[in-house]
This record gives structure tokens, sequence and C-alpha cells, in this order.
């Protein structure tokens, strides 16, 4: 199936998740994860009216970033992974930044900026030692710190779920962070990724990251984290 079939596909189920949680489909803002795709895969979806994209890594997005007008091509990129603090230069030129994941990383970027930048704050829900983020009890001085820095404007919170076959599995860690969200009064929250946005949207997403379902199966990307 093409890139535009499948946005059409995702987007209805999209529609059916909000139908069953009595939700408002445009509260659900579709970010389609083209990491390690050419800048044409990106071309193709736009022309289907997909706007919001999301990469990994730094280098790919800056990239894309540059490459786009010549297509023509009007798109918004969002930085998903991983931001070292060595790069924290070019957190600027991203529609968001969803993975600040310390509050030095937070300082890092505002010290660089010279406009505003929304920004969410990375939260490890399940305390997996492979990911990024902070913990639950951590998000609210967190918070608060990152709120004091100048450029920055925090409007949520973004997580990652663990990896597992049956999506139902994963939907404590998404009421968790809804719930944490809501207590803070942070309007957006980002999670729910190709295998479990449906419940992601069911427990009050208001972004979902989908790569896989739109693109397809992807290569593996060489090289270290962004």
């Amino acid at each position: 199936m093409s890139i535009a079939d499948n946005l059409r596909r995702v987007n209805e189920q999209i529609d059916d998740a909000c139908a069953r949680a009595g939700r408002d489909p445009s509260d659900v803002q579709l970010i389609a994860v083209s990491k390690t795709f050419p800048v044409e895969a990106i071309a193709e979806a736009a022309a289907a009216g997909q706007r919001h994209f999301g990469e990994n890594r730094v280098q790919e997005g800056l990239a894309k970033l540059d490459q786009l007008p010549r297509l023509g091509v009007e798109a918004e990129i969002h930085l998903i992974g991983h931001l070292q603090r060595n790069k924290a230069r070019f957190a600027g030129r991203f529609a968001t930044v969803q993975s600040v994941d310390s509050v030095r990383l937070a300082q890092a970027v505002s010290s660089r900026l010279e406009s505003d930048l929304t920004v969410m704050l990375e939260v490890n829900v399940a305390e997996e030692p492979s990911k990024h983020g902070f913990k639950l009890e951590e998000v609210k001085d967190a918070l608060a710190s990152t709120q004091l820095l100048s450029h920055l404007r925090v409007v949520g919170l973004m997580t990652v779920a663990p990896e597992v076959e049956d999506p139902e599995e994963v939907r404590p860690v998404f009421r968790k962070l809804r719930a944490l969200a809501e207590e803070l009064t942070l309007p957006e929250l980002s999670m729910g990724m190709s295998n479990d946005y449906a419940v992601a949207i069911e427990e009050g997403s208001t972004m979902v990251r989908i790569g896989r379902a739109i693109f397809g199966q992807r290569e593996t990307h060489a090289g270290g984290p962004a």
C-alpha cells in the first residue's frame, strides 16, 4: 500500500479510537515518524495532507529541514529522540522538542535560544533502564525548574511505553501519565506509537507518533544517539 493509503487507514483508526473514548478527532495530532526514511517519503506524505513529522536524530532532522524547501514541501518536524546537551544549539530549528529528559538539558537549550520554543518533558513511566526520561515522582520539581527558564514553553509530557504484544498491557502507563499531566495542568500528552496508539488515544493522548504503520519497516540506522 502507498503512504497515502497508510495515512488514510491510520487516520480512520484514530477516528475510531476517538469515537470509543468520546473524543473529537481534531484533538489528536498525528506525527508521522519519518526517521531513516528519505525526504521524498516526507514529500509523499505531505502531498497526502500530512504536516507534522517526527525525527529521532538531530543531524538527520536538520538535513531534512534543509532539503524540504527544494521539494516545495511545507512541513513541521518535531524532535522526538534523545537530545545530547552538546547539540542543544540546534533545538530551535524544530517545531517542538518532545524529549527534554533532564533539567541540565533544559538549561542548555534555554541558553541557546533567541525566541520561544515549545517543549515537552519526557517521562520514563515504566522506569526502563534502556530509556531516557524523568521518573514520575521527579516531574513536578523538574517542571518547576524548567518553567523558570527563558524561551522554553513547557506544554506537556511525553513517554515511550514498553514494547509488548498486547497493547492493553501498557494502558496503565498511559493512564498514569495522563493523571500526572492533569495534576500539573499540562494540556499536551505525546504517547502512543504504531502498536499501541489506539489505547493511548483512549487514555487521553493528544499526539501520537506513528512511523511503521505509515512508512513501513525502516532500515537499521547506524550511528550513535542524537
